[in-house]
């Protein structure tokens, strides 16, 4: 669970055990001040005791009043029952009023769901390059759970109703298990600690060696070491950006048109992958040019993954496929679908 979680639990539980405590030590104590000092017998005295701490106002036990010494201490038994009362009453509006039970709540629901997850997406630190991989990643529908051990982070990503996250330090291997990272498809590494992103890297890779690692850096010489470690991919955002504003200055509508295929917002255009493990078996060994792309939905192929070995631009129609390859396809939505739909249906 979240360390606030435990944390109340911890607080939550606490007050109980005192207040559990306190309640049982006045009537222990009650029953045996009446006992000893009004020499009545255990039930007169422990009826005496609960009827003084809950403050009903019913007679005494007996047909004699209270002596000198049972008042004095009767007196003494209601203010110390008070007091017991108004530390655990106290204790829990606090929790309430101060939204600590609120807190309380919402983090065993997003516990819960992450509890839940299945081929989501772990994104490790949430900075400027984390929240932007959160929102690509939320646009396209594909479950995430943010991890970061910063209060001021957590506070602020805890604000938002859609956001799973999970305060603690990823290089630890309970907080990656609390985070499902068995059951997920990719870790995203964006610390802007690259000896950090190498311990989470080192400690993902370990625990599920079929995820998928990408990892920030932002030195050079740390590239090496994360790939080491079991990066799948390394991306250096300085070095990135430089690329792209010096493409800027020479191929500046080369730049701006990828980015519109790649980042656009509208159904204009997308650029998508299709594999060909569904492809229906009368396009097996096949050429692309048999696949009747262009005439069948209107979408083009660009690109080609031949049996995760090798990248092909603007693959021959004479190139046969196999259900190992997989497509990159140009395209609005509704062709990308027919095509799809079209590569996997058996005549």
């Amino acid at each position: 669970m979240n360390q606030q979680y435990n944390k109340f639990q911890e607080v939550s539980s606490r007050t109980i055990k005192i207040g559990v405590s306190l309640l049982f030590a006045v009537v222990a104590i009650g029953t045996t001040g009446f006992h000893l000092i009004e020499n009545w017998n255990v039930l007169d005295s422990l009826y005496m005791t609960i009827i003084t701490i809950s403050t009903v106002g019913f007679k005494e036990v007996g047909s004699a009043p209270l002596s000198q010494e049972g008042k004095i201490f009767t007196m003494g038994l209601i203010i110390t029952s008070l007091g017991s009362l108004a530390y655990v009453g106290s204790n829990m509006a606090r929790f309430i009023f101060d939204g600590e039970l609120a807190n309380y709540i919402k983090t065993y629901r997003v516990d819960k769901k992450i509890a839940e997850l299945k081929n989501h997406v772990i994104i490790v630190g949430y900075g400027r390059n984390g929240e932007q991989a959160a929102m690509e990643l939320e646009e396209h529908g594909v479950d995430f759970v943010i991890v970061d051990k910063r209060d001021n982070v957590i506070s602020r990503v805890s604000e938002s109703d859609k956001l799973l996250y999970i305060k603690g330090d990823a290089t630890h291997e309970d907080i990656l298990e609390q985070a499902q990272i068995k059951n997920a498809r990719a870790l995203i590494a964006t610390t802007p600690n690259d000896a950090d992103n190498v311990f989470v890297v080192l400690t993902a890779r370990s625990m599920n060696p079929g995820l998928t690692v990408i990892s920030r850096a932002s030195e050079l010489e740390s590239q090496m070491k994360l790939k080491r470690a079991g990066a799948t991919n390394v991306i250096m955002p300085e070095r990135i950006g430089g690329q792209r504003m010096a493409k800027l200055v020479h191929q500046p509508d080369v730049v701006e048109f990828v980015e519109y295929i790649l980042l656009q917002k509208t159904q204009d255009v997308n650029l998508e992958e299709l594999p060909c493990k569904k492809l229906a078996q009368r396009f097996v060994g096949k050429s692309i040019a048999e696949l009747k792309v262009r005439e069948i939905s209107g979408a083009n192929i660009i690109g080609l993954k031949i049996s995760d070995a090798r990248y092909v631009f603007n693959p021959s129609p004479k190139i046969v496929l196999s259900r190992n390859d997989q497509l990159f396809v140009l395209g609005n939505p509704e062709q990308i679908h027919n095509l799809q739909m079209w590569m996997e249906t058996e005549e």
